[in-house]
């Protein structure tokens, strides 16, 4: 995926197009460095070209929230979004900046090169990105940031193929399109700038994201049914590639839930019938959702949003979902089933203390690499005493989420 700037206002003009100025997977004029992507927008008819779009879409907008930028943390594209996101920064000082930077699933260990490389730019682009950004969230369907290959993440009710671009965009954009719900409603009070306040506070820039495609209730359950099984679960599936959630302590979260139908929202028991949770004396399905994270999660700054619209999924989305599906997205006890044109589906963003671990493993990857072998690297712009600030940098931003360092404390 190339770099793609997009601002974003409630009201405002459509995205812009994306700006590219070499090929994806091309072999001809590949950036395959961060210090190649870095130095194209210091190239003033490039710089040029990308501020003209700016100002052209900035100007039909009516309010302007912000800007997403999502781009390749593993190639030379992390490089033009760092560039990108400090040319915004600058020029718009107040606007929000949510940055998405896209991981390929999983690797091998052949490719020495391009292990090395991936390694090292996306290393580069979370400390460059999360510099100017007001978060930056790593979006991928592998188990790991660092060398060391991680199969895929499991969807219980998915069978798609980590190999293919085209399924694992689908599900990436899935969860995308869901946790941007916040700011992106013309009824929702939280904007782009409101929801980073919530979740960066103490220097947190870097955000996790996870979801549950599709929601796992079961025909005749409500949700407080289904939240009480989970028990203390994590109830969505890690996308950005930082390892098992289990155990780790979250700062923050923003959680959309979208697609159930309102008369599951709240129980269906019986009046007179003993309550099996607290959930289920909740009245309406938001204070489901509030009292669930707040049980999960006690010390935490939670934000929910619950939304009756569900995710397309029609042609030309791909045909992932098992046979134990309903026409409507619900799990189903026997495999007779078949999803038909929309599902239910969770998304979260997530400040954990499971960032920690992943950025301190991947400063300690770059300490052990005897970085002689990979001059071609350091010819693409990027110099020795880079890569010193760069460990500094990583390391400073894992103890940012070290457990106990939260807002309660």
């Amino acid at each position: 995926m190339g770099d793609l700037a997009e601002g974003l206002g409630k009201g405002g003009a459509g995205p812009c197009n994306p700006w590219t100025v070499f090929m994806h997977d091309s072999e001809a004029g590949r950036l395959e460095a961060f210090g190649q992507g870095e130095s194209i927008l210091k190239e003033p008819r490039y710089l040029e070209e990308l501020e003209d779009r700016l100002h052209f879409y900035v100007e039909e907008c009516d309010y302007l929230q912000g800007f997403q930028i999502l781009c390749d943390l593993h190639d030379g594209f992390s490089g033009v979004g760092a560039k990108a996101t400090e040319l915004l920064h600058d020029e718009y000082s107040g606007r929000g900046i949510m940055t998405w930077g896209l991981l390929p699933g999983p690797y091998t260990l052949g490719e020495p090169q391009k292990n090395i490389y991936r390694l090292l730019n996306t290393a580069f682009g979370l400390v460059h990105l999360s510099a100017h950004s007001s978060l930056v969230c790593p979006l991928s369907l592998g188990g790991s940031l660092g060398l060391r290959p991680e199969p895929p993440v499991n969807f219980p009710h998915l069978r798609y193929d980590a190999t293919l671009p085209f399924h694992c965009s689908a599900i990436l954009a899935t969860a995308l399109d869901t946790i941007t719900v916040p700011y992106r409603l013309y009824s929702s009070p939280v904007s782009m700038v409101h929801l980073a306040d919530m979740l960066n506070f103490s220097g947190k820039k870097v955000v996790t994201a996870g979801a549950s495609i599709p929601f796992p209730l079961g025909p005749s359950q409500s949700l407080p049914d289904t939240l009480m099984q989970l028990g203390v679960a994590t109830p969505w599936t890690p996308l950005s590639a930082c390892g098992d959630p289990s155990g780790t302590h979250c700062f923050a979260q923003s959680v959309v839930l979208r697609g159930l139908d309102k008369a599951c929202h709240t129980s269906r028991l019986t009046p007179g019938t003993p309550l099996p949770s607290l959930l289920h004396a909740c009245s309406t399905g938001e204070e489901v959702l509030a009292q669930y994270l707040q049980q999960q999660q006690p010390r935490a700054r939670s934000s929910s949003h619950l939304l009756l619209t569900p995710c397309k999924v029609v042609p030309p989305y791909p045909c992932l979902f098992s046979s134990s599906l309903s026409p409507q997205g619900l799990v189903l006890d026997n495999a007779t089933g078949a999803a038909g044109e929309s599902i239910p589906v969770l998304g979260a963003l997530c400040s954990s203390s499971s960032l920690n671990r992943a950025l301190g493993d991947l400063a300690e990857e770059l300490t052990k690499l005897n970085l002689r072998r990979w001059a071609s690297f350091m010819d693409a712009g990027v110099e020795q005493d880079d890569l010193g600030e760069l460990l500094q940098d990583l390391r400073s931003l894992a103890q940012c989420y070290q457990h106990g360092d939260s807002l309660m404390d």
